[in-house]
């Protein structure tokens, strides 16, 4: 068998099955993004999404390894592999200069149901700055922040004439909208505003993109209900990053 490297991202959705992981991490093949395909695996590497340069990882052990290797030897150390717990596990353990990172979750939505969250839009940008306040605050460790690149727009909702929550689209890829950057001021919570924000965002994404998604740490017990709720499906992955 033959590394193929993949052209378009008709490529990438057939050689994956449409997962909306690996769709994700193609970024449908622009701002330098790349994907590559071997026998039954298929890797997606993106630079500086979501603050860091991925790949996205899919398919068979045996196979994947063999990608991962080559994709990392080409592109060089600062890309991180990610992809379901088992896989980039066995990976990481079959490839010399790669370590365990992280363990999170990859959660996805391809449909809502219900009505859409009343008091919710799209913020202007002369909100960046409220949105920036909010975000020091009570959400200081947000990947996404106002200002940084991919991050397309946020949405809020007020109380009492304050930003008391926002949501961001943010790194989306063209068939699947990322949601992310989601807080609420400190004084607000318990109201249930952050879910009324995602539900809204998690409506548009899906009318804009196809499918809404985000990533949320295994440890944050709150969002993750408040994602299910949603309708949003859990799907554990993990990282692993070059040693040294």
């Amino acid at each position: 068998m033959t590394i193929r490297e993949l052209r378009d991202a008709g490529q990438v959705r057939e050689a994956c099955g449409d997962d909306d992981l690996l769709m994700w991490a193609a970024q449908g093949l622009r701002g330098g993004a790349r994907a590559w395909a071997l026998g039954d695996a298929v890797v997606a590497a993106a630079p500086g999404v979501s603050r860091r340069d991925r790949l996205g990882v899919w398919g068979g052990v045996s196979c994947a390894v063999e990608l991962v290797g080559h994709v990392l030897a080409e592109l060089g150390p600062s890309y991180r592999p990610f992809g379901e717990c088992e896989l980039v596990r066995e990976v990481t353990a079959k490839l010399d200069g790669l370590e365990r990172g992280g363990e999170f979750s990859w959660m996805s939505l391809p449909a809502l149901d219900g009505p859409s969250a009343d008091g919710v839009g799209w913020l202007e940008p002369a909100a960046d700055a409220e949105v920036a306040a909010l975000l020091a605050v009570d959400a200081p460790d947000s990947y996404a922040v106002p200002g940084i690149a991919g991050v397309s727009r946020w949405a809020g909702v007020r109380v009492e004439g304050q930003l008391a929550a926002v949501a961001a689209d943010a790194w989306s890829a063209p068939t699947v909208g990322l949601l992310a950057g989601v807080a609420t001021r400190a004084r607000f919570r318990g109201r249930g505003l952050a879910e009324r924000v995602c539900r809204w965002v998690s409506r548009e994404l899906l009318a804009a993109y196809g499918r809404a998604a985000l990533m949320v740490d295994d440890g944050n017990a709150a969002a993750i209900s408040v994602y299910e709720r949603i309708g949003f499906r859990r799907r554990p992955v993990m990282a692993s990053r070059v040693t040294g």
